[in-house]
């Protein structure tokens, strides 16, 4: 997996990259639409979560039925999602099988019948989404942290807001179809078994007749504002903590990813040791590095009770601060062991890799291969990360709780 990635443009601007992995029979794709959900219309939150289920209540010449019962009969394991740039569609499936699955998702894409009575249940299914954020109070304190943190539109919750929800409406939501689905923004990606020339006559006999377009440029506001408290009676508070770093086409990535497996790589991490271990502060915490194409951050989540939580916050910040005073080397390679095995694991799963290599594109306008990120890991040592943390100090914290009162940030 060192040749690094197949490429092709079709030419309407449309990337198509792939991966091939020879010792897997089964084959994932994925379509990456400019479509999630800080390019929805003011007043819209959360119609990229609608869209990403609508499209597929209907294609082509396939009603709701049809195209499910098609779809299956592939034996796909679709998978679909939505963040701050994009819709992203996909499935893994039997290579066999591929040529069969983009002509479906052709049409999905391309000709979604978007049925006025198919509307509903989808517009439900979001808003049951949102509110069963309240049984699961940690991803949910996450979503409004990344709402906290970043400039809107970028950190709009791409799970949405019922209030938004619920008074979207079909024609409203076909016209955002109409204005996000360009195929000559869309990267498509696939790895596993496959053939790539035939792969690219496939994609340029679907696609290659639309028109380029250009996206809008995005206009970013203020951050919100350092600390938001959801109050909630209850015996347990959920604190989300972050601050920026840098973003991954920067020199420091590696450092900074390294930084973040020290604070949180493991059992013996900062975090979990300082915090949990010593102190028996909270019975979760960890660390783990984000990022977006515009901006990126370092997000922490503790789960710890309201008598502690004061004492939670103030000690993990410390844990922060106090990273850039020394850290030894037998952390750093035990860091760097982590960085490598998740790497090495995410690679076996040719759905992971259609995954990376289009987000690589798309942050970087280049595919990196695996050895190239494993020769930067083995770079990075004690001193270059002491050196990054002590030029890009940790400051600007932005907080969210959820509990049953608030909590003072210093």
């Amino acid at each position: 997996m060192g040749q690094g990635a197949d490429k092709h443009k079709l030419s309407n601007g449309m990337v198509l990259l792939g991966e091939r992995m020879e010792a897997v029979e089964s084959v994932a794709f994925g379509f990456v639409l400019p479509a999630g959900a800080a390019v929805m219309p003011s007043g819209c939150c959360g119609a990229a979560n609608v869209i990403a289920d609508w499209i597929f209540r209907g294609a082509g010449v396939r009603d709701n039925r049809q195209l499910g019962d098609a779809l299956d009969g592939l034996g796909l394991h679709r998978s679909a999602g939505v963040d701050s740039a994009h819709i992203t569609i996909g499935a893994v499936l039997e290579a066999s099988n591929l040529s069969a699955a983009i002509e479906l998702y052709g049409d999905i894409i391309l000709r979604a019948r978007l049925e006025d009575g198919q509307f509903a249940p989808a517009r439900q299914l979001a808003i049951d989404g949102v509110k069963g954020l309240d049984d699961d109070p940690r991803h949910k304190v996450m979503l409004k942290l990344r709402e906290q943190f970043y400039p809107e539109p970028l950190g709009r919750s791409a799970a949405g807001e019922i209030g938004e929800l619920e008074t979207l409406k079909p024609e409203t939501t076909k016209r955002i179809v109409a204005e996000t689905f360009s195929p000559s923004r869309t990267i498509f990606s696939v790895a596993g078994k496959y053939d790539f020339d035939t792969v690219v006559g496939w994609m340029e006999k679907l696609f290659g007749e639309g028109k380029k377009s250009r996206a809008k440029s995005l206009t970013t506001g203020d951050r919100p504002g350092r600390y938001k408290h959801i109050q909630n009676e209850g015996t347990q508070v959920h604190i989300g903590l972050m601050m920026p770093t840098v973003r991954p086409g920067d020199k420091d990535y590696y450092n900074a990813r390294l930084a973040v497996a020290v604070l949180s790589g493991g059992m013996s991490s900062r975090l979990f040791t300082e915090v949990r271990e010593k102190r028996g502060l909270c019975y979760a915490v960890g660390a783990q590095y984000h990022a977006m194409k515009e901006a990126a951050g370092i997000a922490c989540y503790a789960g710890t009770t309201p008598e502690k939580a004061q004492q939670t916050i103030d000690v993990i910040i410390t844990e922060f601060n106090r990273l850039a005073e020394g850290i030894s080397e037998e952390e750093i390679q035990r860091a760097k062991v982590g960085l490598k095995s998740s790497l090495i694991m995410q690679s076996e799963s040719s759905s992971s890799r259609a995954g990376s290599i289009a987000g690589d594109y798309y942050m970087l306008g280049r595919v990196r291969t695996l050895d190239e990120i494993k020769a930067e890991i083995d770079r990075t040592s004690v001193d270059s990360v002491l050196d990054f943390l002590r030029r890009k100090k940790f400051k600007e914290f932005t907080v969210v709780t959820i509990g049953p009162r608030e909590i003072k940030i210093g």
